[in-house]
């Protein structure tokens, strides 16, 4: 029960660290530049509050149950030896928690001209397809890279037949699927089938599963664009309602927590299932590690509820008034500086992220820390929100952003070690999560309505440019990492080379 206390207390410090500084600019946005009504503003601190104790049961609950439960799952699919089985078990799992993912039902509203249930088959099928690929990648020892620039270039090929109305929801769907459910399951996946390798690369190899995870729903509503066509119907925003006193601050978060409570419910409910008739017929746990995943379990339903709850009640609307207010300013080009900035820290209280920077500490022995994947991706994320402001304010085409950031991308993957691009490309997938869904597309959207653009091809894509970037800052710091340890190599082979030069009598005067 200590034990318990002290991991509660440790998240908290976390989810405060993580938090607070977003609010903060905030805060000083309405008292300083926008007014903002105490209606939204209440609204909007009532939902950092549900963050912040959302995301502290989520890591936790993350760290003792999705995350084992994966890697356990991961280890009994390759001690089986049998192909046939993994690609079936990977099918399976990719399109349940693809299925599972709270946020692909957001998606699913934004693009009217396909059938819900059709987009999210759709979406699923091309997650299950690409976790298979991508296990066969670990399993034959196959390099990223060139995997990387063949899918990505059937990727640009098909938006050439794809109605334009679609390429920003294509391009949002690969950041999308891959949010708080699916990053901890599919890495701890990777760690437990990296497990059973006994080469040095197998830890290097359990990255990159993400990163092929993303291209799937993005090659899967391209297809479907280009089988539906047709323009999309015509999407407006609805501004938010103002908060007339207490009372009505809670009615409005009490109508929303069912909804979060339900999907919450529909998403942890095919991995718990799944993960039972393993326990049954092959994992058999004792009950006492058995009894920690399924509190984990709990700790994460919890958290996911309190957290989108908080995020989509109480974070969505001050991001839509915010956005309105900024471009409707004369100086509507503090909408960039303001964007980036909060592209830094909003990073930062993503769930999935603490997954991925602790998985990637772990994995490579403390030499990428923490800290350092923590300010990589937040300068990766700042430039995006920046581009994706300057989108809103041009209304310049995603491709002639994207094209040249993935060439840029594929291009530096070519010069750097496997590892940092097979971490890259997951990071992509990891910062694009529910916080930038809540926060930054809606602050996106009121300001893309206030300068009077298309809020489907000029507010959407925002989740593709948080996707992208990091793609290219945690390569460059792995080049540079790379070249700091030859050049430290260099230095040592020629302290080395001068030591054994000396002669006898001399080592023995020094």
């Amino acid at each position: 029960m200590r034990e318990l206390r002290n991991s509660l207390s440790d998240k908290l410090k976390e989810a405060l660290r993580s938090v607070l500084p977003i609010l903060l600019i905030v805060l000083l946005l309405c008292f300083l530049v926008v007014p903002v009504s105490s209606g939204v503003l209440l609204t909007f601190l009532m939902g950092g509050g549900m963050l912040i104790f959302g995301m502290m049961f989520f890591t936790l609950g993350a760290e003792l149950s999705i995350s084992p439960m994966g890697e356990m799952v991961g280890t009994q699919m390759t001690k089986s030896k049998k192909l046939w089985v993994m690609i079936l078990l990977a099918l399976v799992l990719g399109f349940i928690i693809t299925v599972s993912e709270p946020d692909l039902q957001v998606l699913a509203g934004l693009v009217p001209s396909v059938p819900n249930a059709v987009l999210i088959a759709a979406v699923a099928c091309g997650v299950a397809v690409f976790l298979v690929l991508a296990l066969l990648r670990m399993l034959f020892r196959i390099p990223l890279p060139p995997l990387l620039i063949g899918f990505y270039t059937l990727v640009f090929l098909l938006t050439l037949i794809v109605p334009e109305d679609f390429l920003c929801v294509a391009f949002d769907s690969g950041g999308v699927t891959t949010g708080p459910m699916t990053v901890p399951f599919i890495m701890a996946l990777g760690v437990g089938i990296s497990a059973i390798r006994s080469d040095r690369h197998a830890a290097n190899d359990s990255f990159g599963l993400i990163a092929m995870c993303s291209i799937g729903p993005v090659i899967a509503v391209l297809i479907l664009g280009a089988v539906y066509g047709g323009e999309q119907d015509a999407y407006t925003l609805a501004m938010p309602d103002n908060i007339s006193d207490s009372r009505a601050l809670w009615a409005l978060f009490r109508q929303g927590l069912p909804t979060y409570l339900g999907e919450i419910a529909v998403a942890l409910l095919p991995i718990a299932v799944f993960f039972a008739l393993f326990q049954i017929t092959v994992l058999r746990l004792p009950w006492a590690r058995l009894s920690r995943v399924l509190v984990g379990l709990a700790y994460t339903y919890v958290g996911l509820v309190v957290f989108l709850t908080g995020a989509n009640v109480g974070f969505m609307p001050a991001g839509v008034y915010l956005g309105a207010q900024l471009a409707g300013m004369e100086t509507r080009w503090l909408l960039v500086p303001i964007g980036m900035l909060m592209g830094y820290f909003i990073v930062k209280a993503e769930p999935a992220v603490y997954v991925l920077n602790k998985q990637v500490s772990e994995m490579t022995d403390g030499n990428i820390s923490e800290a350092a994947m923590g300010r990589a991706l937040s300068i990766g994320v700042a430039v995006s929100v920046g581009i994706g402001m300057l989108r809103v304010l041009t209304g310049i085409s995603l491709l002639y952003i994207l094209i040249p950031g993935y060439i840029a991308a594929l291009a530096i993957s070519l010069f750097v070690p496997k590892l940092y691009t097979a971490i890259a490309f997951d990071s992509g997938g990891v910062a694009s999560g529910p916080m930038t869904a809540a926060f930054l597309v809606p602050f996106a959207q009121g300001a893309c309505q206030a300068v009077g653009g298309n809020l489907v091809t000029d507010a959407f894509g925002i989740v593709a440019m948080v996707a992208m970037t990091p793609l290219i800052t945690i390569q460059f710091m792995g080049l540079l990492a790379h070249r700091r340890k030859r050049l430290e190599d260099k230095r040592l082979a020629m302290l080395l080379q001068a030591w054994e030069a000396l002669e006898d009598d001399s080592i023995i005067k020094l």
